[in-house]
Parts: C-alpha cells; structure tokens; sequence
C-alpha cells in the first residue's frame, strides 16, 4: 500500500486506485496520514474532522467512519491499541517519509520526483483547518529547495549551465532572496559568457538587500562576485570540488592492515625508497573519497618545494581570487586555514624532504603526509612506517601487475625484488608488455647482481630512479657512507659500522636508503640496509672500506676474545667486561658472519682467517656450530690461498674443536693430527701442546684411557704456561674420573680451577667446577658436590650464560636427586631441559631426559 499526500491525496494497493471519494474519509484518512504511527483517540478525531462544531457529534459516527475506511484500506492498516486508533505503515509507504530519506542520502533528483504539489493541496488547500498541514508544507518546502539548490549543482559541475538558465531565471523571481539560487544563477549566466548579465544579477539582490533590509549578500555570494569581477579563471570550468588525485593505483594489494589508519588526523607515512608510501596514501585517500565532500587537495612536493607556492596553486582551487591572494607566505598561510577550517576537506602532501615544507599547509584537516624521513619534528603527526610487502604480498601484487598465474618461477622472481613494491611493480609491468616472456626468462636477466638493476625498468620507471632521487640530494660525506656500506653483505648492522664509513646513517634514512632496525643486546643502534639498495650503492664502490673494517673489528673481537679466554695471568678478567663481551658479540653474530664471507670473496685472505680464529671459543661457547662449521672452511680456504701454514694449522685446529663439540671423533682426530704435524713442523711448541691436549680429549671420548692419559702427561710437561697447564690438568681429570681415580681426578680438577680463576677465565673455570661436582657425587661428598655446582652456577648467572647455566642446573638436579629431594631435582632437570631444547644442545637435552626418565 503507498500513500502520497505531496500533492492531492492518493492511495495504490494491489495495482489499483484505493484513494477514498467520501469527503469526511479523505479527512479522516488525511488525519492519520498527518500523525501516522501515533495513537489517536475517538475525542480527537472527532475534534479534527469537526473542528467548529465543539465536538457535538456522536463517537459512534466517527467509529463507523474508521471501520468503513477500514474496508477500503484493509483492518491491518488502521489497528486499535489500547482504546485509540493507530495507522501502521512503514516508512516507504508515506511519500512524504521516502521524500526525507532521499534527501538525506542525497538522491535529489529522485526525492524531487515526488513533489506533485503542497501536501494535502485537495483537502485543506489553504492550510487553515490543522496545523499539521501547514507545519509539513514548510518543511516539505525547504526540504525541497535544498534538494533543488544540489541538484542544479550537480548540473553546473557537469557543465549544464546553458539549459539551467531559464529554470533558475524563473527560481531567482520565485525566491528572491535565497542567495544559492542568486549565485548559480549568476554562476550559469557568466559560464554561458553573459559576465556583465551575472555581474548585474547581483547588483539587483545587493539593490533589493540594501533597500529592504539594510544588509549585504552572504560572504559567500560577495566572493562570488568579486571571482568574476576579475574574471577568475578557475570559474569557466567546473568538475565540482576539487580532487586533485593522482589515479588510484591498479591492482593494489597488501596493506590491510594499514589503510584504516591512514586518513584521520595528521599522519605520517614514511619508509624507504620504493616501499609504496605514495600508492598507500592514494589509494586510502581515494577510498575515503566519500567522507570528504568539499574536496582533497593534493600536493607532490619533490615538484614544488616551496610551501608559498603550493598555498597559491590551493588558494585557487579553492575559490580565492588570484588578485586576492596575498603576497607573503605568512598572510598566505592564514587565509588557507580560514578558507578550510569549516570545509570537510583531506589534504594530501607527497614526497615531503623535511618538517619546513609540511608546516605552513597544515590546517585543521585530516592531512597525509608521505616522506622517508619520520619527520620528528611535526610533534602533532601519528606516524606510520611501511616495510616491505612479506612473501604473500609480493607474490599477489606480482600476478596482479603481471596478469600471470602463480608459480615457482613467479615467486624467485618477488625474491629477487625483495618485498619492495616499486621493484614488483615495474618486474609485473614487464611481463605484462611481453606476454612472449616467461617469468623464467626474467629471471635468468635479473640473476646476475650486476644486471639486476638494469632489468628492473619498465619505460620510465626504474628502481634506480627511486634511489637516486634520494641519493643526489645527499651531501658528499653521506654518498660515501652508503657506498661504503654497499660493500657489506651484512643483513644488518650496528651504528658503529656507519661511524667507520663517515656517521651518516640519520642523513640516509631521512632519504629512504637507510632503515633503522631496532637497538640490540648491547644497546647498539642496528640499520638494514636493502639488497637493490645495497647494488645501488655498489656501482659506486668505495676503495678500502673492508679492509678498514677488518682492522676495526679484528681489534675489537680481540679484545672480546681476551675476556673470553684469557691468557695473562697478571690481569684478572672481571665478570661484567666477559657480559658486554658476550653481548657484543651476540649483536654481532651475523653481521661477523657476513663480514667474513666479505673478506673471503674480496680476497682478503689474512684478515679472514685470524677474524674466524679470534670467533671460535665464542662460537664453540655457544654453540652455533652451523655458522662455525661453514666459516671455518671459508678460514681455511683463506688461509691456504695466502699460503700461510700458521693459519692453516690454527684453522685446521679449530676444526678439530668443532667436530669435538659435535661429537664427531674420527674426523676431529683427522684435523687435530694434521695440526699436530704443521705445529711440529714449523716448530711452534705452545701450538704443538694445545693439538695434543685436544686429541688426548679425543682418546677419553674413545675410551682409550691409557693414550690419553699419556698424551695428557706430555702436555703437562711441555705447557709453558699457566693456561696451558689448566687446560691438560682439565681434560685429565676428567680421563682420570672415567677410569675410577676419583682422588687423583679431584686434585687434578682442583689444580685447574685454581689456574683458571687466577687468570680470570670464569666460563672454563665453572666447566671444571661442573665436572668437580660429578667427581664429589660419585665419592658420595655431596656437600662438597652441592658447593661446586653453586659456584658453577653462580659464575653462569654472572656472566649471563644460559647454556652453562642449565649445565649447572643439570649438575644441582643431580646433588639433589641423591640426596633424596626428587621433586626438586625434577623441577631442576626440567628448566635445564628447556634451555637445551632451545638453544639446540643435543647432547644437554638428552642427559636432562635420562635424568627425568628416572622417576
């Protein structure tokens, strides 16, 4: 059922006319159409439909009218609640109530469409008989011309001004004063090249305004005039508020998370060059397009570097006269801010270089900025830093570009582009123009390191374009830093690899080439460097620069070492020096990794070798055998190219180390046999002892006790120092624990440790105190078993060593399983076997089950 009462009343249901003839229906009918939804009594009803005869008429002749509507309607129409009479109709039934919600959406044209008139113009045409009528007829009347003021708009931002102008002639002497008719009439006449006619257009309301009411036109419409006085460009043509967009980006992707986040407030998006800054900001803005109805103002300030000059080109968009616009930039920046603060406007700035070109365009819009400089400097801004896109992402924004299905060929080559969006981009646009190629046939171009930047280009665009925007507007002591760093293969690394290479690591993240990564174990400041970034950097290579570092870190990782396992019994090692030691070299780690790998390729033989020597107990320490194992060959191949037999045997015998820490015998005796002979032929006697001593270790995990024990014996009487001596007392212990001499195995062990803390060596000092408590347990001295693995421990906590901490907890597991406090010997077994499982201790994690698995 539809009900229209703007205009006569009329009533449709089931495709036929339901409109009553009755007079008093038609009042009745039109007095719940006016409070439809609302409980009318018989009282009032009465009243309305005899409103000058006191309400003498009976309630039964209004009930029979109702039910005789009734009948026409239909009985779930009119209902009766609680004694009084309700029209129950949706809000799409009354033309009145979808008139409203139309408007309110904005769909003028069609809310227009169902204007035949004033409301109830057959029934109470002079809107004297209720005052519901009148009420509705004045605001169904501006409702109206509101959506007759958009609608004509809409029509003169599509450039109909010609075929408005008789309608808004005939709107302007209807409604002289509504001043939005006035304007657009002027705005149509002036557009259809009549200037003098919009001109003298205003003059008659100015004229009319002055003589009646003493005032003058709307600001607005003054400004109108005062445009086409001086003939304003900006006003011939109209697409209606200004988008001043790029396009959107084709085939976005990624980023879910982010695009909510970037329209509202002032927000900063910043990354490298490359990372997509701009296609985020773009395409958030285009998505918000709705929400910004005055218009959004866009901005690439790498193009136009002056803010004054941006004000102006906004200004103008704007509607500001250009002789209007003020000649400073200070008045410049006052009048954007007064022509936005009432506007729902969003105001994108692109490229910004620093905070002194973003400052004078802030107002109170949601404003984008995109930089690679975090810019800190604009306090008031949420900042938002964009990555590379993960696998996923490249892959879906790789087929997207390139129109092809998924495959292996496909993801090598989003490897090859890193993550960064610029370099997919550019990868899926080449394919896309070579349907012929095959992905693997781009891949094959972009193999080779030093063609890979010369593959990634598409027309004009090109990777090396992003960075050398940034990089040719660096000062010259920033250029070198990057080449410097281009040497390195180094995933990352600290602040103080930059301060080698020049210190210019903030200048080259504000320009995109540099990431900061986050602050280390030791408090360093990491930076990462970008691989395309990294063979941008490389096409400028700067001489020297590893070798440079080779000399810094082999003097550093020296002095690491030394806290490590020192060596002069005049100096005591304190505790806290071995932790930053340790710290340093966790952060480190992967960075010396890279750095030796540098060296090898570079040909730098002798600095590579001593760096992985200087590394083993470190890396021994903490097991990471992978990286020792692959280092020590690269040593070793270093070592043998430069020709130097020292290094060979001092690399072949930290081989010998690895394959004893992996349990492998027979090829640990193999390496320490050959060092053992390059030792004794170059006749270097300290050396000669350290390989014997390490294969005595090899006869007791053999079980051949007697050889050990002998090629022990020979250490002890050949060592010519205090650690030295250590070391063979150490190891001999332990072969005389497994051959049952426990006494003798105790005063050895009881030498070593004295040796080992008069030199301060406090890792291999606990070691000896751990294997001191087995020997105590199985002389049953618990007491004395309990105080070695505590001092065990406590070293380990000291010196922060998770590893050697669980050995130690092993160790107090044991001590409190005999004496007889299971449940705590499990707990401990059992945070012992965590840490190994972590850390990948094998060997660790095994003992700690075996100990478990005894209930």
């Amino acid at each position: 059922m539809e009900f229209r009462i703007m205009g006569p009343l009329e009533v449709t249901g089931s495709g036929r006319d339901r409109t009553p003839t009755t007079p008093k229906h038609r009042d009745l009918l039109a007095m719940f159409l006016l409070n439809a939804g609302r409980p009318m009594t018989v009282e009032r009803l009465r009243r309305l439909l005899w409103p000058r005869e006191g309400g003498d008429r009976s309630d039964s002749l209004v009930r029979g009218y109702i039910g005789q509507l009734r009948q026409l309607l239909g009985k779930d129409v009119i209902t009766t609640v609680s004694g009084s009479y309700v029209l129950a109709i949706g809000d799409d039934q009354l033309d009145v109530d979808r008139f409203r919600l139309l408007v309110d959406k904005g769909a003028y044209e069609e809310a227009l469409g169902l204007w035949r008139g004033e409301a109830l113009e057959d029934i109470d045409p002079e809107g004297e008989r209720w005052v519901e009528t009148r009420r509705l007829r004045e605001e169904l009347e501006e409702l109206r011309l509101l959506a007759l003021e958009r609608r004509l708009q809409a029509d003169l931002d599509a450039g109909r001004h010609r075929e408005l102008l008789a309608e808004l002639r005939r709107l302007t002497k209807q409604h002289p004063l509504w001043q939005r008719f006035r304007g657009q009439y002027m705005l149509a006449l002036y557009r259809s090249g009549r200037r003098v006619d919009a001109l003298a257009a205003y003059a008659v309301l100015r004229d009319q305004l002055d003589g009646g009411h003493a005032i003058e036109p709307d600001p607005e419409l003054q400004l109108l005039y005062h445009r086409m006085l001086h003939d304003d460009a900006s006003l011939h043509v109209s697409a209606g508020p200004p988008v001043l967009l790029p396009p959107d980006v084709n085939g976005f992707t990624g980023r879910a998370g982010l695009l909510d986040q970037v329209v509202g407030g002032q927000i900063v998006v910043h990354g490298q060059a490359g990372a997509g800054k701009s296609a985020l900001a773009v395409h958030a803005a285009w998505r918000a397009r709705e929400n910004f109805p005055d218009g959004i103002l866009y901005a690439d300030l790498r193009e136009t570097t002056t803010p004054s000059a941006v004000l102006e080109d906004f200004l103008r968009w704007l509607g500001c006269p250009a002789q209007a616009i003020p000649a400073t930039p200070e008045q410049r920046e006052r009048l954007f801010r007064t022509y936005t603060a009432n506007r729902r406007l969003l105001v994108l700035l692109d490229n910004a270089i620093g905070e002194a070109q973003v400052r004078p365009l802030l107002t109170s819009c949601p404003t984008i900025v995109t930089s690679r400089s975090s810019l800190g400097g604009l306090t008031g801004a949420r900042r938002i830093w964009l990555g590379v896109l993960d696998d996923g992402d490249s892959l879906n924004l790789l087929m997207r570009s390139s129109g092809r299905a998924p495959d292996d060929a496909l993801r090598r080559l989003a490897r090859f582009c890193g993550g960064l969006p610029i370099a997919l981009r550019i990868a899926g646009s080449r394919l896309a123009a070579r349907p012929e190629w095959t992905a693997d046939y781009l891949v094959g171009l972009l193999e080779d390191e030093h063609e890979r930047l010369d593959g990634l280009r598409a027309g004009d665009q090109a990777v090396r374009s992003a960075f050398a925007i940034g990089f040719d507007g660096l000062p010259e002591a920033a250029r070198l830093t990057l080449c410097g760093l281009g040497a390195l293969s180094a995933p990352d690394f600290a602040d103080w690899v930059t301060d080698q290479l020049g210190g210019q690591a903030e200048a080259l993240v504000d320009a995109g080439l540099l990431e900061t990564y986050g602050v280390d174990v030791a408090g360093q400041v990491r930076y990462r460097l970008h691989d395309l970034t990294r063979l941008f950097a490389r096409e400028q290579p700067v001489p020297g620069v590893l070798a440079k570092l080779a000399a810094v870190v082999l003097a550093r990782v020296r002095a690491s070492r030394f806290s490590l396992v020192s060596g002069d019994p005049a100096t005591a090692v304190a505790t806290r020096d071995i932790r930053e030691s340790v710290e340093w070299l966790a952060a480190e780690r992967a960075f010396l990794a890279g750095l030796v790998t540098d060296l090898h390729t570079a040909g730098l033989d002798d600095e590579c070798w001593q760096l992985v020597h200087l590394l083993a107990p470190y890396l021994e320490r903490h097991r990471f055998l992978d990286d020792w194992r692959t280092l020590t060959w690269l040593a070793l191949e270093s070592a043998r190219r430069a020709a130097d037999e020292r290094g060979e045997a001092l690399i072949l015998l930290d081989q010998g180390d690895l394959h004893l820490a992996e349990r492998e015998w027979d090829r640990a005796y193999e390496r320490l046999r050959q060092a053992l002979d390059m030792f004794m032929g170059q006749g270097r006697r300290r050396e000669v002892n350290r390989a014997r001593c390490r294969l005595g270790r090899v006869h007791l995990e053999r079980g051949r006790l007697q050889e050990a024990e002998r090629a022990l014996l020979a250490c002890l009487e050949g060592a010519g120092n205090q650690r030295d001596l250590a070391e063979a007392e150490h190891v001999l212990g332990a072969v005389l624990r497994r051959a049952g001499r426990l006494d003798e195995a105790a005063e050895r062990l009881l030498a070593a440790i004295g040796r080992l803390a008069e030199l301060g060596d406090r890792h291999r000092q606990a070691d000896t105190l751990l294997d001191l408590a087995n020997v105590r347990l199985a002389q049953a001295a618990k007491p004395d078993a309990r105080a070695a693995a505590e001092q065990a421990r406590g070293i380990a906590v000291r010196l922060g060593d998770r590893l050697l901490d669980a050995r130690a907890l092993l160790a107090l597991a044991g001590v409190n399983r005999a004496e007889g406090a299971v449940e705590r010997a499990r707990e401990l077994a059992g945070a012992a076997l965590e840490v190994f499982e972590k850390t990948g201790d094998r060997r660790g994690a095994a003992n700690a089950r075996a100990l478990l698995a005894q209930g």
